[in-house]
């Protein structure tokens, strides 16, 4: 199971399709879930209902600035890898503030997708996107570059 915990809802219909798209693709692969917090400005309490989504069984990734780079292979390798030893990937984006501390220490791995600020449903956009990317990859099925 591939988890995303994301603060708010997502309002634009143009991103409301590009990820409703992209989740039944992935969904031909894997089971796939978003869990739309609400969205407080404040991170503390921001923090506390995102750790209620945190399950130490899972390998936890806390999306980041500072966190690791990958390039599309090496992301793919990666997820077939973590997919031997756990059954369940949770992806934690931050609200406008980010992730509280307290969140990335308790993840098992920061991953960064570069130091832009993107827009929040945009974001989830981009992470489906590479997610099925990775499995197109790993399944050695065509997929545009």
């Amino acid at each position: 199971m591939i988890r995303i915990v994301a603060p708010g809802k997502i309002k634009e219909k143009y991103l409301i399709d590009l990820v409703s798209d992209y989740l039944k693709r992935i969904q031909k692969y894997h089971k796939i879930e978003i869990i739309e917090l609400k969205d407080n400005e404040d991170i503390k309490k921001e923090t506390i209902d995102i750790l209620k989504c945190l399950n130490e069984k899972d390998y936890n990734i806390a999306l980041t600035i500072t966190g690791r780079n990958y390039d599309s292979l090496s992301f793919a390798k990666h997820i077939d890898d973590l997919f031997n030893h756990h059954s369940t990937i949770t992806f934690f984006i931050g609200g406008s503030n980010g992730l509280d501390k307290e969140v990335i220490s308790l993840c098992d791995e920061e991953i960064s997708f570069g130091a832009f600020t993107f827009p929040h449903g945009l974001f989830r956009g981009i992470l489906l996107e590479q997610i099925y990317r990775a499995f197109k990859i790993n399944n050695n099925e065509r997929y545009h570059k």
